[in-house]
């Protein structure tokens, strides 16, 4: 795993290598695998890392890539952008996916 990636696609496509293979979604009460038509609550995974991307020319662009493990052994990708205001998710999924610059 490297510290940085020159781009979202080619983070996802080396990470994938790397057994980060589940697409995860975020859902009110924590992630989905549609493949796997599984749900996690938040206390159900971990994020293990991110990286965030910032578009060259649009900054809706940005987004944050989460490597995300559950409870059960699955691991995979979170794609999010930075301006995502929660929505319907939960405090405690979006506590988990907070990032903090200290």
């Amino acid at each position: 795993m490297k510290n940085s990636y020159p781009s979202l696609s080619v983070a996802i496509t080396e990470l994938q290598k790397e057994g980060f293979t589940e697409d995860f979604n975020l859902v009110e009460e924590g992630i989905e695998s549609k493949s796997l038509k599984n749900k996690w609550k938040a206390g159900e995974c971990d994020v293990v890392r991110y990286y965030r991307f910032e578009g060259m020319s649009n900054p809706d662009d940005n987004s944050i890539l989460y490597l995300i493990e559950t409870t059960d052994g699955r691991k995979g990708l979170l794609v999010d952008n930075y301006s995502a205001d929660g929505g319907s998710t939960s405090p405690e999924m979006l506590k988990k996916l907070r990032i903090n610059y200290d």
